[in-house]
């Protein structure tokens, strides 16, 4: 009976020691930039089992604290607007306007990518105008910075630090250069992917063997219609409020005023 408690004792010991440089290595969130350099280097050598050490050296090389990203974070305020105030703000009439010349010059495109994935143009565009002005506009905040900041950040720890692992995994594969630009959370693009949905969903829609998201806007439009595919998007359905489609778009943004707004300018480009 001794003997069995020494070898239970001996095993529990084991579990520990193999758990210790785990818990050794966890970086410890933060609400200010105080303690954010010293979260970096937790934070890298936690990651040196899943990303390599070039990788790490090249993608942390400057990254800073953001305070821009922490200001955007705390102060989405649009969200809270009527549908009509938040068209006028986001400038609806003018997507809507442009968005139809879009679909026309890239009738093509748009054709090739409906029959893969069964999105129409319409949300697609919507989408598309309503992120970036069609690519015109793809944010100016360092991404890597701007996740690795929302990655220490104690409001969002987790979610945020999965999302910088897909960043670390993008840049590892050649799809994200270590200088980029992009929205306040770090989201990438023309439609504006977080870093995430690019490794779930995005897919080279050129064909020259990488998913570039900020210079394609065939990888970009493929990646988003494919993420409305992964959302429940059927071929054919219709994708206002309460219509088999809406959905989908629900899983684009969470804020009920922006579904709405993509569903009314995506139905005013399709007719």
């Amino acid at each position: 009976m001794l003997k069995k408690t020494f070898a239970l004792a001996g095993l529990a010991l084991a579990a520990a020691a193999a758990l210790a440089p785990q818990a050794a290595f966890a970086a410890s969130c933060g609400n200010t930039s105080a303690g954010f350099d010293a979260w970096v280097q937790d934070f890298r050598q936690e990651a040196s089992g899943r990303i390599s050490p070039a990788v790490l050296d090249r993608a942390f090389a400057n990254v800073k604290y953001n305070t821009a990203t922490i200001r955007a974070d705390r102060g989405q305020k649009s969200f809270k607007l009527s549908l009509n105030e938040f068209m006028k703000k986001r400038g609806g009439a003018t997507i809507v306007s442009r968005g139809k010349k879009m679909k026309a010059q890239n009738a093509a495109l748009f054709a090739s990518i409906e029959q893969r994935y069964g999105v129409p143009a319409g949300p697609l565009i919507a989408i598309w105008g309503m992120e970036t002005g069609f690519g015109n506009f793809l944010g100016k905040e360092h991404t890597l910075s701007a996740v690795s900041t929302l990655a220490y950040d104690c409001r969002r720890s987790d979610y945020f630090t999965d999302q910088l692992y897909a960043a670390l995994t993008l840049v590892q594969r050649g799809d994200l250069a270590t200088d980029a630009r992009g929205a306040a959370h770090g989201e990438i693009g023309q439609t504006q992917f977080l870093p995430a949905n690019v490794v779930k969903y995005g897919v080279d829609g050129d064909g020259n063997g990488h998913v570039d998201m900020v210079r394609s806007k065939a990888d970009a439009l493929a990646s988003t219609a494919n993420f409305l595919r992964g959302h429940g998007w059927r071929a054919g359905g219709g994708y206002q409020p309460g219509q088999a489609n809406f959905g989908a778009i629900q899983g684009w943004n969470a804020a009920s005023v922006y579904q709405q707004a993509i569903a009314q300018i995506a139905a005013d480009i399709d007719g």
